[in-house]
């Protein structure tokens, strides 16, 4: 079963384990796991307020980012093209362009100004970050740009570190995102890093997940299990998982700019193992569910077609190509401080946020199998198998 880097990252075996309800335990990095509560509940005060210039934003992690910012008393520029929930943060200062320097007014806006840090959240093209960082390098002191975990070159790999090697282009110019999307992440880090020279901090997240989130990807689990009755569960529930909320993400990536961090961060969670089967019972123990899980072999999953995190989402085989992205080593984000809150508030408040959504984009999650898909599937394992429909 075989994944595209692209659609990869675009992205304890009962309901009490420690982790599902949020209690602290020791992780794989051999060190005692962090504290499960967010990270801005248990910080200090920062030394100094800052000025930051968020690159994006409006989507997703870039208002967790803001809120998490401004909660520590800096003081906070949005720079993009003003499409994306416009609305937001009123009074906040604005600046629009485009992070192409050949599209429309470019990178004007910037120019002149002077900012403590940036943090890229919108960068996908070396050229374009290229631009922004050497545009910026004169006037800011620190840059940080939002990779991903996608950037390594063997995704099968388990424990994979930050001195892991990363995916490469034969043609370093191409702008195909879609098809190389891990090997340019790796050259935006590199770009970056060439503009400002020890100043940046590259943060490589997993997935990432939590209220706002518009992939459905995450939220597809708690809507299911919420759902009740039978549940396609896929493989033999011992599949490694990890995901990180964007809260959590965003209180990374401040305090770590409040300490001027700098080098490379995996940056995802828990802060010990997690198997798909132990996710699964947690969401079933968070929501009160009657949901009962059918796990399905990955051979008989692929046999009918069954993508692992399209049509399941969150979840790839651990023996696959990309088995290694339900455990990357988290060590040193660990020994420098990144926090996790409960799996339970993760789970209740997604799915809370999304009942909040207009009843026409409820009515279409934008990823997972259908019911009616499900109860296809469910019913040719049933008939292989010749057992009964549990549902």
């Amino acid at each position: 079963m075989t994944l595209s880097r692209r659609s990869v990252i675009q992205g304890a075996a009962a309901a009490g384990s420690l982790w599902a309800m949020g209690c602290a335990t020791t992780g794989t990095s051999g060190a005692a796991a962090p504290s499960t509560q967010g990270q801005g509940a248990q910080s200090s005060a920062p030394a100094a307020p800052l000025r930051i210039l968020i690159l994006g934003g409006t989507a997703f992690l870039g208002p967790a980012l803001v809120e998490f910012a401004r909660s520590r008393g800096h003081t906070v520029t949005l720079f993009n093209r003003g499409k994306t929930n416009p609305g937001l943060f009123p009074d906040v200062e604005k600046l629009a362009g485009d992070r192409d320097p050949n599209k429309g007014q470019g990178l004007k806006a910037l120019e002149g100004r002077q900012w403590d840090a940036v943090v890229d959240t919108s960068g996908y093209v070396p050229r374009v970050v290229r631009a922004s960082a050497e545009l910026l390098a004169p006037h800011v002191k620190h840059y940080t740009f939002v990779s991903s975990i996608s950037v390594y070159k063997e995704l099968s790999r388990q424990g994979l570190d930050e001195t892991a090697a990363v995916a490469t282009v034969d043609d370093a110019t191409t702008e195909e995102v879609d098809k190389h999307y891990g090997a340019l992440k790796a050259l935006c880090e590199q770009a970056a890093e060439a503009a400002m020279p020890g100043r940046v901090l590259n943060v490589r997240p997993g997935l990432i997940v939590g209220p706002d989130d518009p992939s459905d990807r995450f939220t597809y689990w708690p809507l299911r299990v919420a759902r009740g009755g039978e549940v396609l569960a896929p493989g033999d529930g011992k599949d490694p998982i990890q995901f990180i909320d964007a809260r959590d993400l965003a209180a990374f990536i401040i305090r770590s700019v409040e300490r001027n961090t700098t080098g490379i961060f995996n940056a995802t969670g828990p802060g010990q193992d997690l198997l798909m089967r132990d996710f699964l019972e947690a969401n079933k123990t968070t929501l009160g569910s009657d949901a009962r899980f059918t796990w399905v072999d990955t051979d008989f999953l692929t046999k009918h077609k069954v993508e692992a995190w399209g049509d399941i989402p969150a979840w790839v085989p651990r023996t696959g190509e990309e088995g290694g992205i339900g455990k990357v080593s988290i060590a040193k984000a660990l020994a420098a401080g990144i926090t996790f809150r409960p799996a339970t508030e993760t789970i209740r408040e997604t799915l809370a946020w999304f009942k909040t959504l207009p009843p026409e984009r409820q009515a279409k999650p934008r990823s997972g199998l259908s019911a009616e898909r499900e109860k296809e599937v469910l019913a040719a394992w049933h008939q292989e198998r010749g057992t009964a429909n549990a549902g």
